[in-house]
């Protein structure tokens, strides 16, 4: 879990810093990380269902 406090952390650092200096962020727009955030949400879903119903 720390890891991904960690990356969110800098990434809301670096979000900070881009909004300061008035740059524009690289990242892709709002809807291609949803759908990215979906995709890693039903990764981890298969392993977490398995382990709950014991296979």
């Amino acid at each position: 879990m720390k890891p991904y406090l960690v990356s969110l952390g800098a990434g809301v650092l670096i979000g900070v810093i881009y909004s300061v200096i008035k740059v524009r962020s690289p990242a892709p727009p709002l809807i291609a990380l949803i759908g990215l955030l979906g995709m890693l949400i039903g990764a981890l879903a298969v392993p977490t269902l398995k382990q709950l119903l014991g296979l």
